[in-house]
């Protein structure tokens, strides 16, 4: 791969720490890899991508010449606001250290939603959760380098999530490269010089309330969004994402005009909620919309670091822990065990996931729990 034009820098490991991030023998090893890329081409940096909770101190991030992380903030766990502030803060702890992002992003299958939550499932979150990644890392101009995660969805056999199984749904485009998720156009916006306007959700045409949001995309400086003919006015935008509120009275022919170019989409009135656009996972033990939240208790919708500011949130998870550590180790080990020591980075990464999302996140790790657990 020498000569290939499209190798940029060479990468040396990928969340390598997992188990720990200052193992002697780990940075023994990085440094022959990185001592070894120079010698082989003197053409081209080397990089490497650490795993979210990796501390921005760890030692081995001294080693390649650039570094990257795989971050998912907003979707495993966080939210959406802790991504750029996170790099402003390594930038500035290490301004010579070239930093990126590798990793990220959210999964999406055809379920659809007018208020989208995190984790659950639908285009219009994954629509929701890139444009503010990209309102995010296109700004900061001192990344290297961004890396969306993925382009298209692919075949991942353990997993067990989004109501369809062995697939990662995180691609901008289906599995069968056949429909282009309304977030492909978020980039498409910000990095194509070709004139477009797209209208999102077009896969969401039955809608319950009175006046719905529209979005539109768009690399064109004005969008103007007609329903029935009628304008509803021209936005301008300089992030590219165009906000319009629509009156939803029967069936609605939606027109977008940027420029020369024009797009489709038509949504309808209906008194009921359409229950093919809500996510139902087959064999799951419990789903988030299916849970009834008692004022004043927590639920499993609630965040693990909210949970531990409490005395009894926190002795409840030490002996849920424990159990854990038991069945993993019956189970035959894995990256969790008694011996397993959390540090600073994934208990502040675990703090963020909602109970549910974590139990649910373990489950493809082959940790399993019972609806009473």
């Amino acid at each position: 791969n020498y000569n290939h034009p499209s190798i940029v820098v060479w990468g040396l490991s990928n969340e390598i720490t997992m188990g720990g991030e200052e193992d002697p023998d780990l940075l023994e090893n990085h440094n022959i890899l990185n001592d070894l890329a120079h010698e082989l081409d003197k053409t081209r940096l080397t990089t490497m991508a650490c795993v979210s909770m990796c501390s921005m101190d760890a030692k081995y991030l001294q080693i390649p010449d650039t570094v990257s992380y795989n971050h998912y903030f907003g979707w495993y766990g966080g939210d959406t606001t802790m991504n750029g502030p996170w790099f402003d803060k390594f930038h500035k702890k290490y301004p010579n250290i070239p930093i990126g992002c590798s990793e990220y992003g959210c999964e999406a299958l055809n379920w659809h939603t007018s208020d989208p939550q995190q984790g659950d499932y639908t285009e219009e979150y994954q629509a929701y959760y890139h444009e503010e990644l990209i309102k995010q890392f296109f700004t900061r101009k001192y990344m290297w380098a961004t890396h969306v995660w993925n382009m298209f969805d692919f075949g991942a056999d353990a997993r067990n999530e989004g109501g369809e199984n062995g697939q990662n749904h995180k691609g901008l485009v289906t599995f069968d490269r056949k429909y282009k998720k309304d977030s492909f156009y978020a980039y498409k916006a910000w990095l194509s010089n070709d004139p477009f306007v797209h209208i999102c959700g077009k896969r969401y045409v039955d809608r319950v309330e009175e006046v719905t949001k529209v979005t539109v995309y768009s690399n064109q400086p004005t969008v103007e969004l007609f329903v029935n003919g009628e304008s509803l006015g021209a936005k301008t935008a300089e992030d590219h994402f165009f906000y319009f509120d629509v009156p939803n009275n029967g069936v609605s022919n939606l027109k977008a005009v940027a420029g020369e170019c024009t797009d489709t989409s038509v949504i309808k009135k209906v008194e009921e909620f359409n229950p093919d656009y809500k996510l139902r996972e087959k064999g799951a033990i419990l789903n988030w919309f299916d849970i009834t939240e008692v004022e004043g208790y927590f639920s499993l919708n609630d965040k693990i670091g909210d949970i531990l500011a409490t005395t009894k949130g926190k002795l409840l998870f030490m002996g849920f822990a424990a159990e854990m550590m038991k069945s993993a180790k019956k189970a035959g080990g894995g990256f969790i065990d008694e011996n397993t020591k959390f540090g600073e980075g994934i208990m502040q990464m675990m703090n963020g996931f909602t109970v549910l999302r974590l139990t649910g996140l373990m489950g493809t790790a082959g940790l399993t729990f019972t609806k009473e657990q």
